[in-house]
């Protein structure tokens, strides 16, 4: 059942002094002395260091239980067997009508709602890492996109990053968010959109597939690629034939969305597909080492969710999550791809820290201009062929973490404001901007 959610009610809604990948923003664009973990965002898209512009905060509804979704193999996030949106049955058909063979995603369509309210709909079978059920959010719209955001809020894999992380989240402490990239304005170029909001309870940046996985936090459900196929199970179907879709998130999300990406647009094969990360970049080994991305790989699940044609991507066969750029971008290169970042981002620098001194760094900090010039290395090398198809947005002298809940309108890099670039991106123009 859907539960109507009120306006906004801004609040904190997790500590970020020592959160990677939190989902919260370090001051506008070229700002002298805000850093990220010390400056939030305000609900009219400022900063003063008092509260955040995360979508969820507040009291929320209260919920009823909504239609469980019908899950299937694609939950199990195999992405050799389960995961139906691997691209081998492209174009195939049934042999007999010439047509394509209808989308493994079939559950129960979403409930219907009007345009412009958010609510909120619990799905039983989706976890959080305690064990906790969760759901998503959902604001129609008028317009021919649909908006699919994932959560940032941090990442659990050791006592410090898990104290930090939320580990529940349901329509209790949701209450949807008009601002920024969720601004219904005209200014907005996916105002008018269907907004789906994806919360982040599994610490696993959306790409786990670990259940019942023992941690130094204890037992955890790291299944946040398997939530996501409950997810799709339902939103496919109730927005078939949908023009286009901006995957896109915050941070953790940000990364979530990029590990998302290929089954989402798989998923749409008709539409256009747009990926959208903010302060989320797959980087590589020079500032997140196989040491690290083997741990995450391990505790997570990597194996079993990064898609399984990029060789080139898995940690336990010596690979790296940078090359996942290259991956969906030759794969899918009739779409645009778009990373955002600052040159000096504070939360993702402290993220990476923990891979230093062969992942025994006791003060976990990536220098500046080692991430920096990993950034430009995957812009040049990873996220460059076919042309065209990435576009990147790089702030340079700041370390502000994540901008499109807090800077999409105020943010610059010389003559280019952010929100131009991004409504070029949603227009099919992905270009590079910054250093």
């Amino acid at each position: 059942m859907l539960t109507p959610v009120r306006h906004l009610l801004v609040a904190p809604l997790c500590v970020c002094v020592l959160l990677p990948a939190c989902g919260d923003d370090g001051g506008n664009a070229g700002t002298d002395g805000d850093t990220a973990g010390t400056s939030e965002a305000t609900s009219d898209g400022g900063s003063d260091g008092t509260a955040t512009d995360d979508p969820t905060t507040g009291a929320g509804p209260t919920t009823d239980d909504g239609p469980t979704p019908t899950t299937g193999d694609p939950t199990t996030g195999d992405p050799t067997t389960s995961d139906p949106t691997d691209g081998t049955t492209d174009g195939a058909t049934d042999g007999t009508t010439g047509d394509p063979p209808p989308s493994p995603w079939d559950g129960e369509p979403l409930p219907d709602a009007p345009p412009g309210e958010w609510t909120w709909v619990d799905f039983p079978d989706a976890l959080c890492r305690d064990g906790s059920s969760t759901g998503i959010g959902v604001r129609r719209g008028t317009g021919d996109g649909l908006v699919i955001y994932f959560q940032g809020g941090g990442a659990c894999f050791n006592a410090l990053t898990c104290a930090q992380n939320p580990s529940s989240f349901d329509g209790g402490d949701f209450d949807g968010s008009n601002n920024g990239i969720f601004d219904p304005g005209p200014q907005n170029p996916v105002g008018d959109w269907t907004h789906i909001f994806v919360p982040y309870c599994t610490g696993d940046v959306h790409a786990g597939d670990r259940p019942d996985q023992m941690s130094e936090a204890g037992i955890q459900q790291f299944v946040g690629f398997r939530n996501v196929a409950a997810y799709l199970e339902r939103i496919v179907p109730t927005f078939t034939g949908v023009g286009h879709v901006l995957v896109t998130g915050e941070s953790a999300g940000g990364f979530g969305a990029a590990f998302n990406y290929d089954r989402i647009a798989d998923a749409f094969p008709g539409s256009t597909v747009t990926l959208l990360d903010d302060s989320g970049p797959p980087l590589g080994f020079e500032v997140a080492p196989l040491c690290l991305q083997q741990k995450w790989s391990d505790l997570w699940g990597f194996d079993d969710t990064i898609p399984a044609g990029c060789q080139d991507c898995f940690p336990s066969q010596g690979g790296g999550i940078v090359n996942i750029g290259a991956y969906i971008a030759q794969k899918h290169a009739d779409q645009h791809l778009a990373l955002i970042s600052s040159t000096g981002d504070s939360v993702i620098r402290f993220f990476f820290g923990f891979g230093a001194d062969d992942c025994t760094a006791l003060l976990p900090n990536t220098p500046q201009p080692a991430f920096e010039a990993a950034l430009i290395d995957a812009r040049d090398n990873y996220y460059n062929e076919p042309a065209g198809v990435w576009g990147t947005f790089f702030v340079d002298n700041s370390d502000q973490h994540t901008f499109l809940s807090s800077s999409l309108y105020t943010a610059k890099v010389g003559d280019t404001p952010l929100i131009d670039w991004v409504a070029d991106l949603i227009a099919g123009h992905a270009v590079h901007v910054g250093p």
